[in-house]
């Protein structure tokens, strides 16, 4: 099969947030570190490689992560810090071209197809991005260089950390078809699940199957898996990828039982939340409340409105009243607002004034 010669390069960082930790206190360099949670309470968001080691992983309990590893060091995560460097990385992706996709402040598509550099050559370009990076911020990247972003961003995790990965056009195929299931883009543990009882482990089982018995057993997602099998994915490089949600959420020390204690963090959330918004001028329609439980299980409450909001106030008394909605079915250990259906995504309706925040086919060359 022919495809289309892009040339798009996935950069992501390593171990991002931790290794930010560690350049800045170099006391922590070489050392197992989480960045998030505590032994006690929370979660991981991210986990340094000597920490992963052990099993430590991003979304692993505080608890589970000390138990995997009792040397295990944790540090309160630095935000406005990881969006400064995030900054500092996406000025030297604009030295090359301006088709940037950021998809975190750690990760980043480039369609390097025509750059500014006029270099002819994807992996010598991702080459040089990812030298500037550690060069100029003092952090390693990984890179994946193929044909289109899906199998970039899978070729990036390749030889990770601090590597790089190119899959030619006339690998595309032979390089899915090797790869275990659990590792394409989009494919979650509970859906790698469900492709094993099938008896489909790698690319090459999915790509036997037809189109038909995908749809009976994938639905809607059947079209998505049937071409990716293949290395078909037409996705372009969008610059100014839509933010299509805005969240705030807070684990506590100690579970609460009663609504009447929630109702104080549920404001402070709100508050979070408002300033996220506002400083992007950007308003919601739909409000989610979040809850996790003691045992770890998670419920949502959402509510659409007919005008969009951001003040924190407004904000407070749609999760209060979902709060209220139906009884709590056990203790709370983190609560959580979230906003979309924003009004970046479509023309505004009706909205409280006091809320308004307002291809080319090129030779693939290696």
């Amino acid at each position: 099969m022919s495809f289309p010669q892009r040339k798009i390069i996935h950069v992501d960082m390593d171990a991002f947030y931790a290794s930010v930790e560690q350049m800045d206190f170099p006391e922590l360099k070489g050392k197992p570190l989480a960045v998030g949670g505590s032994e006690n309470r929370g979660v991981v968001s991210a986990a340094s490689y000597e920490a992963r080691k052990f099993g430590v992983r991003s979304a692993m309990s505080g608890i589970q992560a000390k138990r995997n590893c009792p040397d295990l060091i944790f540090v309160r995560p630095r935000f406005d810090r990881y969006k400064e460097i995030s900054k500092k990385i996406r000025k030297i992706f604009l030295d090359y071209t301006d088709l940037v996709e950021p998809l975190s402040l750690d990760e980043a598509y480039l369609d390097v197809t025509i750059n500014k550099k006029n270099n002819p050559s994807a992996s010598l370009i991702a080459q040089e991005i990812r030298k500037r990076i550690f060069e100029e911020v003092g952090l390693t990247a990984s890179a994946g260089i193929s044909v289109n972003k899906f199998v970039a961003k899978i070729a990036s995790d390749y030889n990770k950390p601090n590597g790089q990965k190119t899959v030619n056009p006339d690998e595309v195929e032979a390089f899915l078809e090797v790869l275990d299931i659990k590792k394409f883009y989009g494919i979650g543990k509970v859906t790698a699940e469900k492709f094993y009882q099938l008896g489909i482990f790698t690319g090459f089982d999915l790509k036997q199957k037809s189109l038909e018995y995908l749809e009976k057993h994938f639905k809607n997602s059947a079209q998505y898996y049937f071409n990716i099998s293949r290395g078909i994915h037409n996705s372009q490089v969008k610059p100014n990828r839509t933010v299509k949600s805005f969240g705030a959420e807070r684990t506590f020390n100690e579970n609460l039982s009663s609504e009447v204690y929630m109702e104080e963090r549920l404001m402070n959330i709100a508050t979070e939340l408002e300033k996220r918004l506002q400083k992007s001028k950007i308003s919601g329609r739909t409000i989610t409340l979040k809850i996790k439980y003691s045992d770890f299980s998670l419920q949502t409450r959402s509510k659409t409105l007919q005008y969009y909001i951001s003040d924190k106030h407004l904000l407070f008394d749609v999760a209060k009243e979902l709060l209220y909605q139906e009884r709590l079915k056990d203790s709370v250990r983190l609560l959580g607002i979230s906003v979309n259906n924003l009004n970046n995504e479509q023309k505004k309706t009706k909205e409280i004034p006091k809320s308004v925040s307002v291809q080319l086919q090129f030779d693939f060359k290696e």
